[in-house]
């Protein structure tokens, strides 16, 4: 099992350092990049003049199509001296609530999507969208960067954020081709409850299951001595110098069909490690 589809989503010519990151993977799994320049058009109906609004459109839309083809070309342009790898891209224009369904789009086919971290100021506006969209629409693990890079090959320590949910138990399962290369795994179980699946072994299973693939796997139960469980991750992260954490992601809304839960934002909010999260 190896990644041999590898996603990436540029909105802005910033993001080539996330691009080169892709690649980097695509590389080493000797897999295909695809890469999405997505041109975001913000306008929406109701703001402008009477019988203006069809003017303002197509300028907003001609103006993210010039923006795009010219992000495109970049694009073409930096890649073309890259003999190792294969590799294609595509443009398109989208307003901003398209952006789920044609993101989703192509990731429900990748087996992974890398992205920059959806917050900070440098972050484009559109990240946490396209990130919610690969995750929640398209199904797909994404690896977020947090502008260190990717881990090392083959990476040195992975942290599992433990929690006995499906979500993630699916981003284990993900995650398998980088378990598999690492030197040591842990599993990382903060605050478990007597009324868990596991009980008084937790995080005993998944360490079994994980062993007979031939992963050497420590397990760390720990108290929760933070207001916020991403605070826990990322001190422990730091503790045992992991240079990529695994953990589900979770979303909750009534009113958006997805959109990252609490934790999810909050560790992609600190973390200053490489974050595999699938659901």
């Amino acid at each position: 099992m190896a990644y041999k589809t590898i996603l990436t989503v540029l909105t802005r010519p910033s993001q080539i350092p996330q691009l080169d990151d892709a690649a980097e993977l695509a590389v080493r799994e000797d897999g295909h990049l695809e890469i999405l320049c997505l041109g975001v058009d913000p306008s929406q109906t109701g703001y402008y003049f009477p019988g203006g609004t069809p003017y303002v459109f197509q300028d907003a839309i001609d103006t993210a199509m010039a923006e795009t083809g010219e992000l495109e070309q970049k694009v073409r342009e930096h890649l073309a001296g890259v003999s190792d790898l294969r590799w294609s891209v595509e443009s398109a224009v989208v307003q901003v609530g398209s952006i789920s369904g044609l993101v989703g789009m192509k990731a429900r086919f990748a087996d992974v999507t890398v992205l920059a971290r959806p917050y900070g100021e440098d972050a484009p506006g559109e990240a946490e969208a396209v990130t919610e969209a690969a995750l929640f629409e398209g199904a797909c693990p994404v690896l977020v960067l947090p502008g260190t890079g990717l881990p090392p090959q083959p990476p040195q320590r992975v942290m599992i954020a433990w929690n006995q949910s499906a979500e993630a138990l699916a981003a284990v399962r993900r995650a398998l081709p980088l378990l598999k290369a690492a030197q040591s795994v842990e599993i990382t179980v903060i605050d478990p409850r007597r009324s868990d699946p596991e009980r008084s072994d937790p995080g005993g299973a998944l360490a079994q299951m994980l062993t007979r693939h031939g992963i050497r796997v420590e397990i760390a139960v720990l108290a929760r001595t933070a207001p916020a469980i991403s605070d826990e991750i990322a001190r422990r992260a730091a503790e045992i110098d992991a240079d990529l954490i695994v953990m589900g992601a979770y979303g909750h809304s009534r009113f958006r069909q997805a959109i990252l839960g609490g934790a999810t934002r909050n560790m992609l909010e600190k973390t200053k490690v490489p974050v595999l999260m699938a659901r």
